[in-house]
């Protein structure tokens, strides 16, 4: 089983856009794919039909202390109505933990730990993390293997990106062990200059590590999450898929060790 996170210190630079359609062709390639929701605002669990409001348990059941009533990872997992794709759900409680468990030792392997219980049911697992750095985003990146950053190409999410580089030195350093990573150029508008002067300040700045490609703007993502299903399976011509799509093919392929990049 494969743990990719997508994380940014910054919204709304497409993170659930990127973990939904991810898994949307990975399944749609036969793999059994789990997406996990760590963000208490809950946009992935509201994507496909679950409100973070009122769901009974969610992610945040997995960091409540051991009891009798404390559900299973496995009774935790919802079913989606797409073929190989389930959720685990978040709620708006998850928004609590960093103050009740933040200072308690060992919360930043719980999810890990949850996903080995999962590890023969689904081949791939894409987490969609919270926009801050707090106990949810530190489980995330304990959990992966890989880290994509999508970042949206305009100067205001250069600097999260900035501050997500920070974060990603300081996690290396307590897994103790490399985990690589990805920059992800998303929202490009070839049209407007501040999409072009982004692109370029990227690959000035981080050049070993950033997608080659980029994901442009697409209205259709829209709509897709009106309908509440991926937009690859809504319209797989739409340009955003075939962005996606190249994306998820380089991720796959035999050279990708040195397109994702160790952090330092």
């Amino acid at each position: 089983m494969k743990v990719w996170s997508v994380a940014n210190q910054k919204g709304g630079v497409g993170k659930t856009t990127t973990a939904v359609t991810l898994a949307g062709l990975l399944a749609a390639r036969g793999h059994t794919t789990l997406m996990v929701d760590l963000d208490p605002h809950g946009s992935l669990t509201s994507y496909f039909g679950y409100d973070p409001d009122t769901i009974e348990h969610s992610v945040y059941s997995l960091f409540l202390d051991a009891s009798p009533e404390r559900p299973a990872v496995m009774d935790i997992v919802r079913d989606t109505r797409f073929e190989r794709l389930a959720l685990l759900p978040a709620s708006t409680a998850l928004a609590t933990l960093d103050r009740q468990l933040g200072a308690k030792e060992g919360m930043g392997l719980v999810l890990g730990r949850a996903l080995v219980q999962l590890a023969a049911r689904f081949d791939y697992v894409l987490i969609d993390c919270p926009p801050v750095l707090g106990v949810l985003m530190i489980n995330a990146l304990a959990a992966s293997s890989h880290l994509l950053i999508p970042v949206q190409t305009e100067f205001l999410a250069l600097k999260g990106l900035e501050r997500m580089m920070r974060t990603l030195t300081m996690v290396t350093k307590a897994r103790k062990r490399p985990l690589n990573y990805l920059i992800v150029p998303t929202m490009f508008d070839r049209r407007t200059r501040a999409s072009l002067d982004s692109l370029q300040s990227l690959r000035q700045h981080y050049p070993g590590e950033l997608w080659k490609s980029v994901i442009p703007v697409d209205t259709q993502f829209r709509e897709a999450s009106r309908e509440g299903m991926p937009l690859s399976l809504l319209n797989e011509h739409a340009r955003g898929v075939i962005a996606y799509t190249a994306l998820l093919n380089s991720l796959l392929s035999p050279e990708s060790g040195a397109q994702m990049q160790g952090a330092m």
